[in-house]
């Protein structure tokens, strides 16, 4: 790896969620972020690069591998042939870092301290204060990780106008047994606001393959009006959503 590449790998990840450069060697650029627990490895591979993930959540390379192709070597590493590619890649890493288990937690629980580090002690240690705090910073915590995990993009329809996608959860915010299970960014759907409402009251929701079930409460003329379909579903369900959807889908079948 020559200078000019090594910067050009640097600069890549600057400017793509990974701004601290580690110690390496000659043949590799390691990469991490204070804003997420990920760090890989860069190298030149032919006209392109060749990256690692070193450190990050359980689920991180399947992840990836929805959009990326790793090698059929190592599951965790990936061959990218352009500069375009690996700023796609380090982008796209570093965004479903920030939102998968358990970082989601751990952000939203640094901003709680830091808010209530403002506040008078009387005043922060209120109960209901408290409530209202974590209640407000855990809503925004859940819906930043679920753009971060969906790219922004509502996850039935692809459409990507953040102020009309809600962050829809599939075992409701109240009936949650910890705050894990109400900031799991696989406990709902980034949804349009059609359909986070057809979600939350359960008349709409999807099978075990991401297929759309759509209530029977629903005649075809409201279904046309909201361009329900049949064939629409889920642009892709892991293996995480099934125990939360599940939860959903037998909410869908008995009634709310």
């Amino acid at each position: 790896m020559n200078p000019l590449q090594r910067a050009l790998i640097e600069k890549a990840g600057h400017d793509n969620g990974f701004e601290y450069v580690l110690p390496g060697d000659a043949q590799h650029v390691a990469l991490a972020s204070a804003r997420h627990p990920a760090r890989v490895r860069v190298s030149v591979a032919g006209q392109g690069f060749e990256v690692a993930i070193d450190t990050g959540s359980a689920t991180l390379a399947q992840e990836l591998a929805r959009t990326f192709a790793a090698s059929p070597a190592d599951a965790t590493t990936f061959v990218l042939p352009s500069e375009a590619l690996l700023a796609h890649w380090l982008r796209r890493t570093a965004a479903l870092s920030q939102a998968l288990p358990n970082q989601a937690v751990a952000t939203f629980e640094q901003q709680v301290q830091a808010e209530l580090s403002q506040l008078a002690p009387p005043v922060a240690q209120s109960t209901e204060v408290l409530r209202m705090v974590r209640q407000r910073l855990g809503q925004q915590a859940y819906r930043q990780a679920m753009l971060d995990y969906w790219g922004g993009a509502c996850a039935v329809t692809g459409l990507a106008l953040a102020p009309v996608l809600r962050a829809s959860h599939a075992k409701p915010w109240a009936v949650c047994n910890s705050d894990a299970e109400r900031l799991d960014v696989f406990n709902g759907l980034l949804l349009a606001a059609h359909l986070d409402a057809l979600f939350d009251q359960f008349l709409l929701s999807f099978d075990e393959h991401g297929r759309a079930l759509i209530s029977p409460q629903l005649d075809a003329a409201a279904c046309e009006l909201m361009g329900l379909r049949p064939t629409m579903r889920m642009r892709w369900m892991a293996p995480e959503h099934q125990r939360y959807m599940g939860y959903h889908r037998q909410r869908f079948l008995t009634g709310p």
